[in-house]
Protein backbone atom coordinates (compact mmCIF):
# COMPACT_ATOMS: atom_id res chain seq x y z
CA UNK A 1 0.00 0.00 0.00
CA UNK A 2 1.33 3.59 -1.16
CA UNK A 3 0.92 5.61 2.11
CA UNK A 4 1.78 8.74 0.30
CA UNK A 5 -0.89 11.57 -1.14
CA UNK A 6 -0.74 12.12 -4.59
CA UNK A 7 0.20 15.43 -6.21
CA UNK A 8 -3.30 15.94 -6.85
CA UNK A 9 -4.66 14.39 -3.38
CA UNK A 10 -2.18 17.15 -2.08
CA UNK A 11 -3.51 20.11 -3.78
CA UNK A 12 -7.26 19.14 -2.47
CA UNK A 13 -6.06 18.70 0.83
CA UNK A 14 -4.24 22.39 0.53
CA UNK A 15 -7.47 23.51 -0.83
CA UNK A 16 -10.36 22.04 1.64
CA UNK A 17 -7.89 23.10 4.12
CA UNK A 18 -7.72 26.51 3.59
CA UNK A 19 -10.93 26.96 3.44
CA UNK A 20 -11.86 25.48 6.42
CA UNK A 21 -9.42 27.84 7.91
CA UNK A 22 -10.57 30.66 6.51
CA UNK A 23 -14.41 30.21 5.69
CA UNK A 24 -16.06 27.59 8.34
CA UNK A 25 -13.24 28.03 11.60
CA UNK A 26 -14.15 31.32 12.22
CA UNK A 27 -17.77 30.91 12.07
CA UNK A 28 -18.38 27.39 13.37
CA UNK A 29 -18.62 28.53 16.98
CA UNK A 30 -21.73 30.93 15.52
CA UNK A 31 -23.14 28.61 13.57
CA UNK A 32 -23.21 25.48 16.24
CA UNK A 33 -24.91 28.47 18.99
CA UNK A 34 -27.49 29.85 16.26
CA UNK A 35 -28.40 26.56 14.67
CA UNK A 36 -27.58 28.15 11.76
CA UNK A 37 -27.65 26.50 8.38
CA UNK A 38 -24.37 27.64 6.50
CA UNK A 39 -25.87 28.62 3.23
CA UNK A 40 -23.04 30.77 1.62
CA UNK A 41 -20.60 28.09 2.43
CA UNK A 42 -22.42 24.88 1.31
CA UNK A 43 -22.27 27.15 -1.80
CA UNK A 44 -18.52 27.35 -2.34
CA UNK A 45 -18.20 23.58 -1.48
CA UNK A 46 -20.36 23.58 -4.54
CA UNK A 47 -17.73 25.81 -6.29
CA UNK A 48 -14.97 23.78 -5.22
CA UNK A 49 -16.58 20.84 -6.70
CA UNK A 50 -16.75 18.90 -3.38
CA UNK A 51 -20.65 18.24 -3.55
CA UNK A 52 -19.81 15.19 -5.83
CA UNK A 53 -16.34 14.20 -5.35
CA UNK A 54 -16.32 10.78 -6.59
CA UNK A 55 -18.89 11.17 -9.09
CA UNK A 56 -17.65 10.96 -12.76
CA UNK A 57 -17.31 14.50 -14.22
CA UNK A 58 -19.46 13.26 -16.94
CA UNK A 59 -22.44 12.92 -13.99
CA UNK A 60 -21.84 16.46 -12.52
CA UNK A 61 -19.24 15.55 -9.98
CA UNK A 62 -15.65 16.29 -9.86
CA UNK A 63 -14.39 12.88 -11.07
CA UNK A 64 -11.84 12.05 -8.05
CA UNK A 65 -11.48 8.76 -5.89
CA UNK A 66 -12.82 8.07 -2.68
CA UNK A 67 -9.35 8.23 -0.89
CA UNK A 68 -9.71 11.94 -2.33
CA UNK A 69 -13.19 11.81 -0.63
CA UNK A 70 -12.21 11.14 2.75
CA UNK A 71 -9.20 13.82 3.10
CA UNK A 72 -11.90 16.21 1.79
CA UNK A 73 -13.84 15.22 4.51
CA UNK A 74 -11.92 15.64 7.02
CA UNK A 75 -10.53 18.64 6.24
CA UNK A 76 -14.18 20.23 6.09
CA UNK A 77 -15.21 18.32 9.14
CA UNK A 78 -11.91 20.02 11.14
CA UNK A 79 -13.45 23.18 10.39
CA UNK A 80 -17.16 23.25 10.89
CA UNK A 81 -18.53 19.16 11.93
CA UNK A 82 -22.16 20.41 11.07
CA UNK A 83 -20.93 21.51 7.41
CA UNK A 84 -18.85 18.71 6.98
CA UNK A 85 -22.20 16.27 7.24
CA UNK A 86 -24.10 18.25 4.94
CA UNK A 87 -21.48 17.66 2.66
CA UNK A 88 -21.24 13.56 3.72
CA UNK A 89 -24.99 13.04 2.84
CA UNK A 90 -24.96 14.76 -0.50
CA UNK A 91 -21.97 12.67 -1.34
CA UNK A 92 -22.17 9.31 -0.10
CA UNK A 93 -25.96 8.98 0.89
CA UNK A 94 -27.60 10.65 -2.15
CA UNK A 95 -25.38 10.83 -5.38
CA UNK A 96 -23.81 7.60 -4.63
CA UNK A 97 -26.82 5.49 -4.72
CA UNK A 98 -28.60 7.62 -7.70
CA UNK A 99 -25.33 6.73 -9.58
CA UNK A 100 -24.81 3.57 -8.79
CA UNK A 101 -28.43 2.11 -9.25
CA UNK A 102 -30.22 5.19 -11.41
CA UNK A 103 -30.81 4.75 -15.24
CA UNK A 104 -29.27 7.15 -17.43
CA UNK A 105 -32.95 9.17 -17.36
CA UNK A 106 -32.54 9.34 -13.70
CA UNK A 107 -29.02 10.74 -13.92
CA UNK A 108 -29.25 13.07 -15.69
CA UNK A 109 -32.46 14.74 -13.58
CA UNK A 110 -31.26 13.36 -10.15
CA UNK A 111 -27.64 12.59 -9.91
CA UNK A 112 -25.84 15.55 -12.18
CA UNK A 113 -27.65 18.51 -10.18
CA UNK A 114 -26.85 17.21 -7.19
CA UNK A 115 -23.14 16.43 -7.95
CA UNK A 116 -22.58 19.80 -9.33
CA UNK A 117 -24.33 21.59 -5.95
CA UNK A 118 -26.95 23.24 -7.56
CA UNK A 119 -29.42 21.20 -5.42
CA UNK A 120 -28.82 18.91 -2.33
CA UNK A 121 -30.15 15.38 -1.61
CA UNK A 122 -30.75 13.39 1.53
CA UNK A 123 -31.71 9.81 2.61
CA UNK A 124 -34.74 8.78 4.36
CA UNK A 125 -34.54 5.37 6.04
CA UNK A 126 -34.55 5.51 9.59
CA UNK A 127 -37.91 5.17 10.94
CA UNK A 128 -39.60 6.65 14.35
CA UNK A 129 -39.34 2.47 15.90
CA UNK A 130 -36.78 1.18 13.93
CA UNK A 131 -33.26 2.73 13.57
CA UNK A 132 -31.09 0.22 13.05
CA UNK A 133 -33.49 -2.35 11.77
CA UNK A 134 -33.16 -1.15 8.13
CA UNK A 135 -35.30 -4.12 7.02
CA UNK A 136 -38.25 -3.37 9.33
CA UNK A 137 -39.41 -0.42 7.38
CA UNK A 138 -43.12 0.34 7.97
CA UNK A 139 -43.67 3.29 5.18
CA UNK A 140 -45.39 1.81 2.78
CA UNK A 141 -45.90 1.91 -1.55
CA UNK A 142 -48.78 0.30 -2.90
CA UNK A 143 -48.79 0.26 -6.53
CA UNK A 144 -51.70 1.92 -8.30
CA UNK A 145 -51.77 1.73 -11.90
CA UNK A 146 -48.42 3.55 -13.34
CA UNK A 147 -47.74 4.79 -10.27
CA UNK A 148 -46.96 4.39 -6.16
CA UNK A 149 -48.23 5.59 -3.13
CA UNK A 150 -45.85 6.23 -0.17
CA UNK A 151 -47.34 6.29 3.46
CA UNK A 152 -45.03 6.77 6.52
CA UNK A 153 -42.90 8.76 8.83
CA UNK A 154 -38.67 8.83 8.26
CA UNK A 155 -37.01 10.14 11.14
CA UNK A 156 -33.48 12.13 12.14
CA UNK A 157 -32.93 13.16 8.44
CA UNK A 158 -30.07 15.35 8.04
CA UNK A 159 -30.63 17.81 5.18
CA UNK A 160 -34.09 17.71 5.44
CA UNK A 161 -35.30 21.36 5.35
CA UNK A 162 -32.85 22.33 2.72
CA UNK A 163 -32.87 19.00 0.42
CA UNK A 164 -34.33 19.13 -3.10
CA UNK A 165 -34.77 15.39 -2.73
CA UNK A 166 -34.96 11.84 -0.82
CA UNK A 167 -33.90 8.61 -1.53
CA UNK A 168 -37.03 6.94 0.33
CA UNK A 169 -37.11 3.06 1.49
CA UNK A 170 -40.81 1.99 1.56
CA UNK A 171 -41.99 -1.65 1.51
CA UNK A 172 -43.77 -2.78 -1.33
CA UNK A 173 -44.54 -6.08 -0.38
CA UNK A 174 -45.07 -7.29 3.07
CA UNK A 175 -44.59 -10.53 2.67
CA UNK A 176 -41.10 -10.54 1.51
CA UNK A 177 -39.79 -8.67 4.85
CA UNK A 178 -36.25 -7.28 3.76
CA UNK A 179 -36.46 -8.58 0.42
CA UNK A 180 -39.95 -6.22 0.04
CA UNK A 181 -38.37 -3.23 0.50
CA UNK A 182 -38.26 -0.82 -2.27
CA UNK A 183 -36.30 2.29 -3.14
CA UNK A 184 -37.71 5.90 -4.44
CA UNK A 185 -36.49 8.98 -5.42
CA UNK A 186 -39.42 11.68 -4.00
CA UNK A 187 -38.99 15.51 -4.36
CA UNK A 188 -39.41 17.28 -1.22
CA UNK A 189 -41.81 19.45 -2.93
CA UNK A 190 -44.31 16.40 -3.61
CA UNK A 191 -47.76 16.61 -2.49
CA UNK A 192 -48.06 14.68 0.12
CA UNK A 193 -44.37 15.25 1.84
CA UNK A 194 -44.31 17.12 5.06
CA UNK A 195 -40.86 17.85 6.71
CA UNK A 196 -41.41 18.14 10.68
CA UNK A 197 -39.77 20.80 13.44
CA UNK A 198 -35.78 21.76 13.53
CA UNK A 199 -34.83 18.95 16.14
CA UNK A 200 -32.48 21.15 18.42
CA UNK A 201 -29.47 18.55 19.18
CA UNK A 202 -26.57 18.44 21.05
CA UNK A 203 -23.91 18.72 18.62
CA UNK A 204 -23.93 19.51 14.74
CA UNK A 205 -26.27 21.97 15.13
CA UNK A 206 -25.82 24.09 12.38
CA UNK A 207 -27.48 21.14 10.18
CA UNK A 208 -31.00 20.72 9.66
CA UNK A 209 -32.13 17.34 11.27
CA UNK A 210 -36.08 16.47 11.29
CA UNK A 211 -38.68 13.84 10.77
CA UNK A 212 -40.74 13.67 7.01
CA UNK A 213 -44.02 12.59 6.72
CA UNK A 214 -45.44 10.95 3.97
CA UNK A 215 -49.00 11.02 3.38
CA UNK A 216 -50.62 9.65 -0.13
CA UNK A 217 -47.85 10.96 -1.50
CA UNK A 218 -48.51 9.80 -5.18
CA UNK A 219 -44.92 8.97 -7.68
CA UNK A 220 -44.57 7.93 -11.01
CA UNK A 221 -43.13 4.42 -11.49
CA UNK A 222 -40.17 6.10 -13.44
CA UNK A 223 -39.28 7.68 -9.91
CA UNK A 224 -38.39 4.08 -8.35
CA UNK A 225 -34.67 3.83 -8.04
CA UNK A 226 -33.18 0.00 -9.05
CA UNK A 227 -35.90 -2.66 -8.76
CA UNK A 228 -38.41 -4.15 -7.05
CA UNK A 229 -37.42 -5.09 -3.84
CA UNK A 230 -33.79 -4.44 -3.81
CA UNK A 231 -34.21 -1.69 -1.55
CA UNK A 232 -32.73 -3.68 1.44
CA UNK A 233 -29.75 -4.05 -0.99
CA UNK A 234 -29.59 -0.60 -1.86
CA UNK A 235 -29.23 0.16 1.19
CA UNK A 236 -26.60 -1.70 3.08
CA UNK A 237 -24.15 -0.69 0.04
CA UNK A 238 -24.99 2.63 0.56
CA UNK A 239 -24.35 2.83 4.04
CA UNK A 240 -20.88 1.27 3.95
CA UNK A 241 -19.97 3.97 1.65
CA UNK A 242 -21.55 6.38 3.32
CA UNK A 243 -19.89 4.99 6.60
CA UNK A 244 -16.40 5.62 5.03
CA UNK A 245 -17.57 9.58 4.84
CA UNK A 246 -18.81 9.93 8.54
CA UNK A 247 -14.99 8.13 9.54
CA UNK A 248 -13.65 11.00 7.60
CA UNK A 249 -16.50 13.51 9.45
CA UNK A 250 -15.35 11.80 12.82
CA UNK A 251 -11.22 12.47 11.88
CA UNK A 252 -11.78 16.07 11.04
CA UNK A 253 -13.32 16.53 14.93
CA UNK A 254 -11.02 14.59 16.45
CA UNK A 255 -7.87 16.31 14.73
CA UNK A 256 -9.67 19.87 15.63
CA UNK A 257 -9.51 18.78 19.17
CA UNK A 258 -6.56 17.55 19.43
CA UNK A 259 -4.62 20.25 17.34
CA UNK A 260 -6.45 22.77 19.69
CA UNK A 261 -5.45 20.88 22.85
CA UNK A 262 -1.86 20.48 21.86
CA UNK A 263 -1.74 24.32 20.98
CA UNK A 264 -2.95 25.39 24.16
CA UNK A 265 -0.83 23.03 26.55
CA UNK A 266 1.97 24.62 24.87
CA UNK A 267 0.60 27.94 25.99
CA UNK A 268 -0.92 27.38 29.32
CA UNK A 269 1.23 27.60 32.34
CA UNK A 270 1.34 25.86 35.57
CA UNK A 271 3.71 25.36 38.62
CA UNK A 272 5.57 28.25 36.15
CA UNK A 273 5.77 26.43 33.49
CA UNK A 274 3.91 25.55 29.78
CA UNK A 275 1.68 22.21 31.15
CA UNK A 276 3.13 20.36 27.84
CA UNK A 277 5.83 19.97 29.70
CA UNK A 278 4.32 17.59 32.28
CA UNK A 279 4.41 13.95 31.36
CA UNK A 280 0.64 13.48 31.97
CA UNK A 281 -0.27 16.42 29.28
CA UNK A 282 2.22 14.66 26.82
CA UNK A 283 0.82 10.78 27.35
CA UNK A 284 -2.63 12.27 26.56
CA UNK A 285 -1.14 14.03 23.54
CA UNK A 286 0.97 11.15 22.24
CA UNK A 287 -2.15 8.84 22.97
CA UNK A 288 -4.26 11.27 20.96
CA UNK A 289 -2.03 11.48 17.89
CA UNK A 290 -1.31 7.67 17.51
CA UNK A 291 -5.15 6.59 17.81
CA UNK A 292 -5.99 9.28 15.28
CA UNK A 293 -3.43 8.55 12.67
CA UNK A 294 -4.55 4.70 13.36
CA UNK A 295 -8.09 5.45 12.44
CA UNK A 296 -6.71 7.47 9.55
CA UNK A 297 -5.05 4.56 7.85
CA UNK A 298 -8.05 2.50 8.48
CA UNK A 299 -10.45 4.74 6.58
CA UNK A 300 -7.89 5.80 3.98
CA UNK A 301 -8.21 1.66 3.46
CA UNK A 302 -11.43 1.08 3.32
CA UNK A 303 -11.66 3.81 0.40
CA UNK A 304 -9.03 2.57 -1.34
CA UNK A 305 -10.90 -0.77 -1.12
CA UNK A 306 -14.11 0.96 -2.41
CA UNK A 307 -12.38 2.50 -5.17
CA UNK A 308 -10.96 -0.71 -6.51
CA UNK A 309 -14.68 -2.11 -6.87
CA UNK A 310 -13.88 -4.87 -4.01
CA UNK A 311 -16.35 -5.80 -1.05
CA UNK A 312 -15.48 -3.51 1.43
CA UNK A 313 -18.25 -3.41 4.16
CA UNK A 314 -16.18 -4.70 6.82
CA UNK A 315 -13.02 -2.52 6.15
CA UNK A 316 -15.81 0.22 6.59
CA UNK A 317 -17.35 -0.94 9.17
CA UNK A 318 -14.17 -1.28 11.15
CA UNK A 319 -13.01 2.44 10.30
CA UNK A 320 -16.36 4.21 11.33
CA UNK A 321 -15.94 2.37 14.52
CA UNK A 322 -12.38 3.28 15.51
CA UNK A 323 -12.99 6.97 13.91
CA UNK A 324 -15.91 7.65 15.77
CA UNK A 325 -14.78 6.11 19.14
CA UNK A 326 -11.45 8.10 18.76
CA UNK A 327 -13.48 11.35 18.29
CA UNK A 328 -15.52 10.51 21.53
CA UNK A 329 -11.91 10.07 23.39
CA UNK A 330 -10.02 12.85 21.62
CA UNK A 331 -12.38 15.23 22.12
CA UNK A 332 -12.63 14.03 25.90
CA UNK A 333 -8.84 14.40 26.59
CA UNK A 334 -8.90 17.50 25.19
CA UNK A 335 -11.68 18.94 27.32
CA UNK A 336 -8.95 17.52 30.41
CA UNK A 337 -5.83 19.45 29.15
CA UNK A 338 -7.84 22.38 28.60
CA UNK A 339 -9.43 21.49 32.23
CA UNK A 340 -11.90 24.60 33.64
CA UNK A 341 -11.63 26.63 29.97
CA UNK A 342 -12.65 23.72 28.05
CA UNK A 343 -16.14 23.28 29.75
CA UNK A 344 -17.29 26.51 28.74
CA UNK A 345 -18.15 27.67 24.97
CA UNK A 346 -15.74 30.79 24.86
CA UNK A 347 -13.58 27.48 23.75
CA UNK A 348 -13.93 25.29 21.07
CA UNK A 349 -13.30 21.78 22.40
CA UNK A 350 -16.58 21.65 24.07
CA UNK A 351 -18.52 22.08 20.41
CA UNK A 352 -15.75 18.91 19.37
CA UNK A 353 -17.17 17.02 22.46
CA UNK A 354 -20.81 17.23 21.11
CA UNK A 355 -20.09 16.98 17.45
CA UNK A 356 -17.82 13.68 18.13
CA UNK A 357 -21.07 11.67 19.85
CA UNK A 358 -23.19 11.57 16.96
CA UNK A 359 -20.50 9.95 15.11
CA UNK A 360 -21.11 7.01 17.51
CA UNK A 361 -24.61 6.85 16.31
CA UNK A 362 -25.55 7.92 12.92
CA UNK A 363 -25.22 5.69 10.25
CA UNK A 364 -24.90 2.38 12.49
CA UNK A 365 -23.76 2.79 15.83
CA UNK A 366 -20.90 1.29 17.27
CA UNK A 367 -22.94 -1.76 18.40
CA UNK A 368 -24.41 -2.22 14.69
CA UNK A 369 -20.33 -1.47 13.17
CA UNK A 370 -19.05 -4.17 15.51
CA UNK A 371 -22.17 -6.84 14.84
CA UNK A 372 -20.92 -6.35 10.75
CA UNK A 373 -17.57 -6.72 11.84
CA UNK A 374 -18.20 -9.72 13.62
CA UNK A 375 -20.50 -11.51 11.35
CA UNK A 376 -17.67 -10.58 8.60
CA UNK A 377 -14.88 -12.34 10.59
CA UNK A 378 -17.04 -15.34 11.82
CA UNK A 379 -17.08 -16.53 7.19
CA UNK A 380 -13.00 -16.55 7.89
Amino acid sequence: MDFQLTEEQQMLQKMCRDFANGQLKPIAGELDQAARYPTEQVKQLAELGLMGVAIPEGEGGAGMDHVSYVIAMEEISAGCASTGVIMSVNNSLYCDPVLKFGNEEQRKEWLAPYARGEKLGCFALTEPGNGSDAGAARTTAVQDGDHWVLNGQKAWITNAHEAHAAIVFATTDRKLKHKGISTFLVPMDAQGVEVGKHEDKLGIRASSTAVITLEECRLPSAYMLGEPGMGFKVAMGTLDGGRIGIAGQALGIARAAYEAARDYAKEREAFGAPISNLQAIQFMLADMATEIDAARLLTYRAAQLKDQGVRFTKEAAMAKLMASEVAMKVSTKAIQIFGGNGYVKEYPVERHFRDAKITEIYEGTSEIQRVVIAANVLKG
